[in-house]
């Protein structure tokens, strides 16, 4: 994912709290911060709006990547206007229309400001945008808000889809689980060793788990292949089947695991996972 971006500068935000870090003769200020992603639709006032009223420090805007960015007057006023703010301004490259992207990216940003303050604007680029961003919400600390607007304006190339700002309502939340490291961890395995002339076994999976000191394996501490096969089948095959995520099938006495369509796009989602720990 491609990132341009300004740097803001002068004071933070009068809301912005800070961490207090106390090291060996070192006093160390961490400031949060208040983030705001917005998938940039057809839209000024109802981005801009919330992004003044909380005071935002840092903006990210989803958009196509940068070759096939091609703003509207009204949305290259909308980047000056918050450059002006002195607001940090980031582009995240993002396809809109697919729903696993958003979910990506949302939740990326979410984990690289896991200490500061998320919020996601839900209502400035469409449904499938939308989606994606409220259930990368549920599954991380980012609060989702959607902006009710005064009017809707029909010309979108030169007039934004509406006008005004009367709120932004933030969206109750219902936390989901998402899937775990060892399970994104094992959904990588499989993309990477799976091949046409090759599909992974669950003795590969438990190799590797091993090897790799997946959590699941290294905190039961197995005494035998039978409970090794155990671990594996209730904390990754038996979930990740059930949700769809991956296929076993039986080939004479061994069990085949491949990725299903929505395991590929849930590792796409959640690959960031595999990030945060290295």
């Amino acid at each position: 994912m491609n990132e341009l971006e300004v740097r803001r500068e002068g004071s933070v935000s009068t809301t912005t709290e800070t961490f207090l870090t106390v090291g060996v003769g070192i006093c160390d200020m961490q400031p949060i911060e208040e983030v705001h992603v917005v998938p940039l639709g057809y839209e000024h006032d109802r981005i801009l709006s919330p992004i003044r009223e909380h005071d935002a420090d840092r903006v990210y805007l989803l958009a196509a990547a940068h070759q096939d960015r091609h703003l509207t007057p009204y949305q290259e006023a909308l980047v000056e206007e918050l450059k002006a703010d002195s607001r940090a301004v980031a582009f995240r490259e993002t396809d809109l229309a697919d729903i696993y992207d958003v979910l990506a990216v949302v939740t990326t940003v979410a984990a690289e400001h896991a200490e500061d303050v998320v919020r996601v604007n839900v209502s400035s680029a469409g449904k499938l945008a939308a989606i994606g961003s409220a259930i990368a919400c549920m599954a991380t600390d980012a609060t989702a808000y959607y902006v009710h607007v005064e009017e809707h304006v029909p010309d979108l190339e030169t007039n934004p889809r509406t006008r005004g700002f009367d709120d932004a309502e933030v969206l109750p939340s219902y936390p989901i689980e998402a899937v775990s490291y060892d399970q994104v961890a094992v959904l990588d395995y499989l993309a990477e060793t799976n091949t046409d002339a090759y599909t992974a076994k669950k003795s590969d999976l438990i190799e590797f788990a091993e090897a790799a000191d997946l959590s699941f394996m290294t905190e039961a501490d197995p005494a035998n292949d039978k409970a090794k096969f155990a671990l594996l089948n209730a904390n990754i095959v038996d979930p990740l089947e059930s949700d769809g995520y991956i296929a076993v099938e039986a080939v004479g006495r061994q069990k085949q695991i491949e990725l299903t369509e929505t395991g590929w796009n849930v590792l796409h989602a959640f690959r960031h996972k595999l990030q945060d720990d290295s």
